[in-house]
C-alpha cells in the first residue's frame, strides 16, 4: 500500500484512469485540496465549488489516458480540466465569474478564548479582507490562489492560462500594495 502513495503523478493518474481502487484513493487524496481550491476561487461558492470539483475528478478519470507528459504536469492539466468545468458551468448558467474574494463564516475567525482577543482577530481580519478586495481583480485572483489555496505561481500560471511571468508580476504588486495597506514593514 505504501508503494502506491509515493507513486509519482503520472503513475498515480495511470492507475486512476485503468480503475485501480489504491491509486484511485491516493491520486484523489493527493490531489483533492488543491482541485477544490482552484474550484472554489472560480465559482465563489463551496456547494457548487464541490461539484465543480468532482466533475473534473470523474473528467480526469474518463480522460485520464489523453494526458501527454510532454505538454506540463498533471497537475497542470488537471488544474485546466477544473477551469474548463467551471467555463462550462458558467455557461450552462448563463452568468459569468464573480471577481470577489469569498467571504470567510466568522467561526473559523475567532476561537473560544478571550472574548476580548477574538473581536481583535475579526477586526484584524476583516481588515485584511478589506484590504485584499481593494486590489484590482487580476491581482487579487492571483494573491489569493497563491497564498489561501496554497497553489504555486507555475500552478495558477497554467490553470489561467497566463505566462508565469504575468502570474509573478501579479502576485508581487497585489503583496506589495496589501503590505502598505496593512502598514507592514517590508
Amino acid at each position: 500500500m505504501t508503494g502506491v502513495w509515493d507513486a509519482s503523478d503520472e503513475a498515480l493518474l495511470a492507475g486512476y484512469a485503468t480503475g485501480d481502487p489504491d491509486a484511485a484513493a491516493a491520486f484523489v487524496r493527493r490531489f483533492q485540496d488543491r482541485v477544490f481550491g482552484l474550484a472554489l476561487l472560480l465559482m465563489h461558492d463551496r456547494g457548487v465549488a464541490d461539484e465543480v470539483a468532482q466533475d473534473a475528478m470523474v473528467r480526469a478519470w474518463r480522460y485520464g489516458d489523453s494526458y501527454d507528459p510532454r505538454r506540463g504536469s498533471v497537475l497542470g492539466w488537471l488544474l485546466t480540466i477544473v477551469r474548463n468545468v467551471a467555463l462550462d458551468h458558467h455557461r450552462l448558467n448563463g452568468r459569468r465569474a464573480e471577481t470577489t474574494v469569498p467571504v470567510l463564516p466568522d467561526d473559523l475567525l475567532a476561537d473560544a478564548g478571550d472574548g476580548v482577543d477574538a473581536e481583535a482577530r475579526v477586526d484584524d481580519a476583516a481588515h485584511v479582507a478589506a484590504a485584499v478586495r481593494a486590489l484590482p481583480p487580476e491581482q487579487r485572483e492571483a494573491v489569493v490562489a497563491v497564498t489561501l489555496y496554497g497553489m504555486t505561481g507555475r500552478e495558477y500560471s497554467e490553470a489561467a492560462d497566463l505566462p508565469l511571468g504575468t502570474v509573478k508580476t501579479r502576485v508581487r504588486l497585489g503583496l506589495r500594495k496589501l503590505r502598505q495597506e496593512l502598514g507592514v514593514p517590508r
